[in-house]
């Protein structure tokens, strides 16, 4: 599809990746509106960049229900879900607390299925839509300390090969995106940035190719990683 053609949504917009990921829609001739929890922080990130804003926290049912109305309403052509809210806590098994991983699961399964429900109600009334799913390598492989947040990704996973079992017969692509580590706000730590190692750039970058392939294909599943990382 061509890009000034993208009327999208992008969960998580107000920062990260999903900030990048809307600032290059932007620069392309998208439309886009972004959302997040935080309203101000939201507002002021959709204001850089000539977006949307608009406070919701997909965790809750009626936050996205009211989100969707709203993107709908704003452009009713709307056809893309950039499904990028999220978030990580890691910790050893033993270590792993049932509340915290509940929380976990609200946001990065839980809301991610209602806003792609919803969205997807209004896509297949217009038979077209783009729906791209944000996980991560730890998605498609475990390691000590991830119980809650590779659970939460392998989740994301099964999910996309469900809606995209149920929605190709209504000319939806359903794709997925695996970043491996990313410099972002999401991995919080003392060490400096790194020339070597992923920036929300490039996983920006697979998301705007996925879209611009031509609407007979798409590509279903895309892994990112640094070339040659410290």
């Amino acid at each position: 599809m061509k890009l000034s053609d993208v009327r999208a949504l992008v969960t998580g917009g107000s920062s990260g990746i999903g900030f990048e990921i809307a600032r290059q829609l932007k620069e392309r001739g998208a439309e886009v509106v972004i959302c997040g929890r935080d309203e101000a922080k939201v507002i002021e990130a959709a204001k850089k960049i000539g977006a949307h804003g608009v406070r919701a926290d997909v965790s809750v049912e009626a936050d996205v229900v009211a989100l969707i109305r709203k993107t709908v309403e704003l452009y009713p052509d709307y056809n893309v879900l950039v499904n990028n809210a999220g978030f990580g806590s890691f910790a050893p098994l033993l270590d792993t607390d049932l509340a915290g991983m509940q929380r976990l699961f609200a946001t990065n399964v839980f809301g991610a299925m209602v806003v792609a429900r919803e969205s997807a109600r209004h896509f297949i009334s217009r038979k077209r839509g783009n729906i791209i799913n944000i996980s991560s390598s730890a998605g498609v492989r475990g390691f000590a300390g991830g119980t809650a947040y590779a659970a939460s990704k392998f989740a994301v996973s099964g999910m996309t090969e469900c809606w995209r079992a149920e929605l190709r017969k209504h000319d939806i692509r359903v794709m997925q995106i695996n970043p491996s580590e990313v410099q972002t706000e999401f991995f919080r730590n003392d060490r400096p940035p790194s020339e070597r190692k992923l920036r929300a750039l490039e996983i920006a970058h697979a998301a705007l190719s996925m879209l611009e392939m031509d609407d007979r294909g798409f590509i279903t599943e895309l892994s990112v990683w640094a070339t040659n990382p410290d």
